[in-house]
């Protein structure tokens, strides 16, 4: 019976085959769990109470009247400048490596590496990395530095420290993309770049740069939903404490520990809201220039 439909009745069939699967996991694990979070999020359920109570928008207006619940968010800006600083290494290693290196294959593969590691076994390789006497102290004290501060300890430091685990681990990921778009450009143009006497910056500045501008962008719109989003790395290494505290974290204690999970769901979607907007705002921003 399938063999005497049209070619292009079988092809929807086909497709609808394929898709029935994924778009069942879809709705099961992503639009259903996120439709019953924005429910909860108007109640003030525990977690465990048979019973949830509505309570309107008080979970919201909780939110928004209370500083402290606000607070953690901020430390997203250490995050968000370290991914700044991030884009502009990953990109510069890319034009570097781009061009004629000596085994510049072996430095692709040690700037990809630590993307390749879970985020549990980067933290706590840099949570012995970075405590008193630990890799850190040791290196500086071979150049007669002394007297180092509490990189994890110390709440002044202690985002920074992060921030810095955090472009490491992310910077292979840039660089890949950067490097990938990059060696898209076509060869003529850079060839006529240079015959035309362009230096190097000139050919990066006029040529690199406007063809891979929007791979910039989008570096930037993962660095600020991601500054906003953070969670592995401080949770895992300083468990939020000494001023490390973000708002994810901060869901995660209200929703476990303080078993306000009406009041997380709503910081959830807080969270999801920003990061929605920010995306759409920046699709839009690079449709727009295009």
């Amino acid at each position: 019976m399938f063999r005497n439909l049209s070619y292009k009745v079988q092809k929807r069939i086909t497709i609808i085959s394929f898709l029935i699967l994924p778009v069942l996991f879809l709705i099961v694990f992503t639009f259903i769990p996120a439709m019953n979070m924005i429910w909860y999020s108007f109640t003030d359920w525990n977690g465990y109470s048979l019973t949830k109570r509505f309570i309107g928008f008080a979970n919201y207006k909780r939110i928004f009247t209370n500083p402290a619940n606000f607070k953690p968010l901020f430390n997203s800006l250490y995050y968000f400048f370290g991914g700044l600083i991030q884009i502009a290494i990953a990109f510069y290693f890319a034009v570097v490596l781009n061009s004629k290196v000596f085994a510049k294959n072996v430095f692709k593969g040690l700037f990809f590496f630590p993307y390749l590691i879970n985020s549990v076994a980067i933290s706590l390789i840099f949570v012995f990395f970075f405590q008193p006497q630990g890799t850190l102290d040791a290196v500086l004290k071979l150049f007669g530095i002394t007297g180092m501060p509490q990189w994890l300890g110390n709440p002044h430091i202690a985002n920074y420290s992060l921030a810095a685990t955090s472009i490491w681990r992310y910077f292979g990921y840039n660089f890949i993309i950067f490097l990938g778009a990059i060696q898209s450009i076509p060869d003529d143009i850079i060839e006529a770049a240079v015959l035309d006497g362009a230096s190097a910056w000139q050919r990066t500045r006029y040529i690199t740069i406007p063809s891979v501008k929007n791979i910039i962008k989008l570096n930037l719109i993962l660095n600020i939903s991601g500054a906003i989003s953070v969670f592995e790395i401080p949770y895992i290494m300083t468990s939020g404490a000494n001023g490390t505290n973000t708002f994810v974290i901060q869901t995660v204690n209200t929703a476990f520990t303080l078993q306000h999970v009406g009041l997380a769901s709503a910081m959830a979607v807080v969270v999801l809201i920003i990061v929605s907007v920010t995306t759409i705002l920046s699709n839009v921003l690079i449709k727009g220039d295009d």
